[in-house]
């Protein structure tokens, strides 16, 4: 069986050392700016890859964009604004959070119902934010 966490570990590896001393030049010079035409190019690609229900360009272009993800999250972690943790600890939470109906053993009987309850948890949501 495969080790994902492995493999993430060893992406998250391989991007630090992409930016470190030693690294590659283009890796070194990206900034949260510079990637945002290479997200949007990758991001893209992916949906043109699910529109022609190409599985194996999905998780070729689904991969370009993990890797720019890592990028992100490394650049972030260097300026001390975040890290990777941060964002998966994030999502995570976040979508425990907006699915009580699977996590909390919340009934709910119609998408209707899915809808009006995630509407109520995104404004509750911004609500503590501002």
């Amino acid at each position: 069986m495969r080790n994902t966490d492995h493999s993430f570990t060893e992406l998250i590896a391989i991007v630090k050392e992409l930016r470190g001393e030693k690294g590659c030049p283009w890796d070194k010079k990206q900034t949260p700016a510079s990637l945002t035409k290479y997200l949007q190019e990758e991001f893209d690609e992916l949906l043109q890859a699910i529109s022609n229900n190409d599985p194996d360009n999905m998780c070729e272009e689904a991969g370009d964009m993990m890797f720019l993800l890592v990028m992100l999250a490394q650049i972030n972690s260097e300026n001390k604004a975040f890290e990777i943790v941060d964002v998966i600890e994030g999502i995570n939470i976040k979508l425990i959070r907006r699915h009580p109906h699977v996590f909390a053993g919340v009934r709910i009987d119609d998408e209707d119902a899915l809808r009006r309850q995630w509407l109520a948890i995104k404004a509750e949501e911004k609500s503590k934010r501002n």
